[in-house]
């Protein structure tokens, strides 16, 4: 696909943009549904768009763009969590939700990336930005880690209330879920009970935010904690933030995996550094070339057939 089509691409997306910045409400209905279908379908073929070489005016439409989706996707989940909390036993309407099916796979791929890095199953887990209808933690408790502990956080007591009234009726998950109203930031000291930290993709919609929270995750996660982040590549990252191994100051980035799929997400996993890494570079080892570089992630192909996976591999400083 050459500039072209990438332009047109880009000029379609910025017209969808502009419908949806007039909408009077973001709520679910079928115009605000028909115009979000046709962005996910504009942005899903694997199109190699750099957003960083986008001219300085459709950067600002991609931001403004994220945040949007970020507060539509959140109104969407809690209009099928209180459609899912009135039934008796809502875990058994639940593929009521319509994006159900792209949960289960991608939380499938969450857990197939994770025990490949990890040598046992997780006593205890973390995922921030859980929100009012927390499908990863239900599909990995359900069928992936049925004996490990999930700890959701979001900020809004309102998500958290409703989320929590979806998995109340149910003996197992009742057990071993748990919801925190907290803001991630001014969490320390628990995060260095989980073995693993889910960040989810809308905690921190732009660079910055999302540098400051990893940069809070690394500084307070236990040594050798897993960190599995949600990331967006080519013209999907109209519709998520990147998150690019740059970006993971204090972590070994372990694998990068970008779908081609209808699941939107890319996926990072990376494991905190046992020991600080600056502390190397004062025992006299010279300086530490930290995992990855963010050209690696625009080398990837993403014309490749299929899903795409790539091991990133880190060459050991010594002396």
């Amino acid at each position: 696909m050459g500039c072209q089509d990438e332009d047109i691409v880009v000029e379609k997306i910025c017209e969808i943009y502009q419908s949806i910045s007039n909408l009077e409400s973001l709520k679910p209905s079928k115009h605000v549904d028909m115009l979000f279908t046709q962005l996910v379908h504009t942005c899903i073929p694997p199109i190699p768009i750099d957003v960083a070489k986008l001219s300085n005016h459709v950067q600002h439409i991609r931001s403004k763009l994220i945040r949007l989706c970020g507060e539509a996707e959140g109104l969407l989940e809690s209009h099928f969590s209180s459609l899912l909390g009135s039934f008796h036993n809502p875990l058994d309407h639940i593929k009521l939700f319509p994006y159900y099916s792209n949960y289960l796979k991608l939380s499938h791929l969450e857990f197939t990336l994770l025990i490949d890095h990890f040598t046992h199953v997780p006593t205890s887990v973390a995922f921030i930005g859980s929100g009012p209808l927390p499908l990863t933690s239900i599909v990995l408790a359900s069928n992936h880690l049925r004996t490990t502990t999930f700890h959701n956080y979001d900020i809004d007591a309102s998500a958290n209330s409703l989320a929590l009234n979806l998995i109340s009726s149910d003996p197992d998950l009742s057990q071993r879920m748990f919801f925190h109203t907290s803001d991630i930031m001014e969490v320390s000291t628990a995060l260095r009970d989980y073995e693993v930290v889910f960040l989810a993709a809308l905690v921190g919609m732009d660079k910055e935010e999302k540098t400051q929270i990893i940069e809070h995750l690394n500084k307070h996660m236990a040594p050798g904690a897993l960190l599995m982040l949600r990331s967006a590549h080519g013209a999907r990252a109209f519709l998520y933030p990147i998150v690019e191994p740059c970006d993971l100051r204090g972590f070994e980035v372990l694998s990068i995996y970008h779908p081609t799929d209808e699941v939107i997400n890319s996926v990072v996993i990376a494991r905190k550094y046992p020991v600080p890494v600056l502390s190397l570079d004062q025992q006299g080892l010279g300086p530490i070339i930290l995992p990855g570089k963010c050209s690696e992630i625009q080398a990837f192909n993403p014309l490749n057939h299929g899903n795409m996976i790539e091991e990133l591999a880190i060459e050991e400083q010594t002396s």
